[in-house]
């Protein structure tokens, strides 16, 4: 009997978790993957001297500036300086998860994403300064005096 009702707990478990992904949580999934191979690409002995020329990147994907710092990074990436830097298998695996990432931005998940800032800055820096709406920043004001 306790076998049964173990077997049945994992096996409701195992479909539970057979869910499709949402566009939302694949570009999630997918930018912190890109974020960590970026981070091992700058520690790596190897590929740290072809990483130097990439623009620095923190993604966020509900800025809207993601799409023109992805088209930038691929940009940069298919125009790496040396054939050693465009064959390195793990720039190569780089280069494939952004233009899925941009790819799946652009025409998967096209106007079901929805972007909360417009912060360019943040994408580059990874610090995103507050904008306050007018009426906001008007009781900031107040506040103060």
């Amino acid at each position: 009997m306790r076998l049964t009702l173990l077997l049945c707990f994992f096996s409701f478990i195992w479909l539970a978790d057979c869910a499709p992904p949402t566009c939302y949580s694949r570009v999630l999934g997918l930018s912190k993957e890109i974020m960590g191979l970026l981070e091992k690409l700058y520690n790596y002995h190897r590929t740290k001297t072809c990483v130097e020329i990439l623009p620095k990147m923190f993604l966020d994907v509900q800025n809207s500036c993601i799409n023109t710092k992805l088209s930038d990074f691929l940009y940069v990436m298919e125009n790496l300086p040396t054939q050693y830097c465009r064959e390195r298998p793990r720039i190569v695996l780089l280069k494939r998860k952004v233009t899925n990432l941009y790819r799946i931005i652009n025409r998967i998940c096209y106007r079901d994403l929805v972007y909360f800032t417009d912060d360019c800055e943040a994408i580059e820096t990874g610090q995103s300064t507050p904008h306050y709406r007018e009426d906001r920043l008007q009781l900031l004001v107040e506040e103060k005096r």
